[in-house]
């Protein structure tokens, strides 16, 4: 059984708004000699144990009661919104940061990732700069000597690696400071939003090396992400922070799966009772629309796999009348992805509805509205029910090992062939 390598137990974290210290320099001097030489609880900053899951007046609790045990060579993804309390508890296990209660024990060597470019100075050139940061990083210096073209290669600045980093773009710097970072051999590898380094190209290369340090060297690793398919692909485990509050522990597809589930923007439904209170006019009033996503399991989110079904009903007020509907889908920025017609059907007065289905493995991620359009004679506009369906589309990939942002509006799944042409037979002596 692997051992436990960071144990958390009741672990708070409390800041005071608006306020540095105590008020007054006696406070700051008695608060200092209490909680650094007497080893007691700080007595003008502490969790009320009576209370503890509400903050103090002018206090906001970046944590609250966090247990938590990681055994070694167990990768955990830890998600949550911006403000959750993600970056606070890897400052905690960093010991950057004092909780203000609770126990964080660890055991090895731990390396932090959480601002990349620590010890880099603007005067001096990338070689200076790589033995500096690797030093206070935790690198002796023959161990840079035995990395420093590894390193170099990684950042491919190989050609600047003699001018001052005040002169590199803002990619440049964080490509070789990154570069550092990620040649330490730490027991315990904490990384804080690592998708956020460099262009497309670079990511890559990043998210390589922590599958390397996780699987091949199996090391522990705590790792922030945004991008919830690297952090499924990444991590064995996760961990959803809400608002300073572990919502679930376990694996990381099922947690990944509840958060995005919750934080889903969806308007899947629009129904009027009567026709008085429908949006519409003297010709149409629209009765519903509704976006039915078939799901594969319940508590499934929405992905690029889901099948989406389209069902509108509305009123005819007319005795005869030729009509249609189209379906226009729009992304969130308002670029319109197709523009789907019905057939046209003769419809006496009364209630007339249309269905469409969107299929699986069509649309790429992202945010989508729908807005409905009915038409007589096929080219005579009666109503224009607009965003009237609003949802959002996660990623998901098997199978492949890019987790940056894939490119274009649709992502269909046509059939692509690929053999072997032909085999190159080495000729003797070459």
């Amino acid at each position: 059984m692997s051992e436990t390598v960071i144990e958390i137990e009741n672990l708070y974290k409390m800041y005071r708004l608006g306020v540095i210290g105590t008020g007054s320099f006696k406070q700051d001097l008695q608060r200092w000699w209490t909680a650094n030489v007497l080893r007691k609880e700080d007595p003008f900053f502490q969790v009320n144990h009576e209370c503890q899951h509400k903050a103090l007046p002018d206090t906001i609790m970046a944590l609250q009661d966090i247990n938590l045990e990681v055994k070694h060579g167990e990768a955990i993804g830890i998600i949550g919104k911006n403000g959750s309390g993600k970056s606070t508890l890897l400052k905690i296990i960093s010991r950057i940061v004092r909780p203000t209660h609770g126990v964080v024990r660890g055991k090895g060597k731990v390396s932090s990732l959480l601002e990349v470019g620590t010890g880099f100075h603007q005067e001096l050139t990338g070689r200076e700069n790589i033995y500096i940061s690797g030093y206070i990083l935790g690198m002796s210096k023959p161990e840079i000597k035995r990395k420093f073209d590894e390193i170099v290669a990684f950042s491919g600045v190989e050609q600047f690696i003699d001018t001052p980093v005040k002169r590199y773009s803002s990619g440049m710097y964080v490509r070789l400071a990154f570069a550092v970072a990620a040649h330490l051999e730490p027991d315990i590898l904490i990384v804080d939003e690592v998708l956020a380094v460099g262009d497309a190209d670079f990511q890559k290369k990043c998210l390589g090396k922590m599958r390397e340090v996780s699987q091949a060297e199996g090391r522990t690793i705590l790792f922030v992400s945004h991008s919830m398919q690297a952090i499924k692909n990444l991590c064995d485990k996760a961990v959803w922070l809400n608002q300073g509050k572990m919502q679930a522990f376990g694996p990381s597809t099922t947690v990944v799966n509840k958060y995005l589930t919750s934080t889903q923007d969806a308007h899947l439904l629009q129904v009027w009772q009567t026709p008085d209170e429908a949006p519409g006019n003297d010709l149409v009033r629209m009765r519903s629309v509704e976006l039915e996503p078939q799901l594969a399991t319940p508590d499934a989110p929405l992905d690029i796999r889901t099948p989406l079904t389209v069902r509108v009903q509305f009123w005819n007020m007319q005795e005869e009348a030729v009509l249609s509907i189209g379906l226009h889908l729009f992304t969130a920025g308002g670029e319109c992805i197709f523009d789907l017609p019905s057939p046209a059907v003769t419809c006496a007065k009364g209630l007339v509805e249309g269905e469409c289905t969107i299929p699986g493995n069509f649309l790429n991620d992202g945010s989508y509205y729908i807005s409905v359009i009915i038409v007589r004679d096929t080219s005579i506009s009666l109503y224009y029910h607009e965003e009237c369906l609003r949802f959002e589309l996660e990623d998901y990939r098997e199978n492949i090992q890019w987790y940056g942002k894939w490119w274009g509006a649709v992502r269909p799944q046509f059939p692509i062939q690929l053999r072997q042409a032909e085999i190159m037979i080495p000729q003797e002596g070459i």
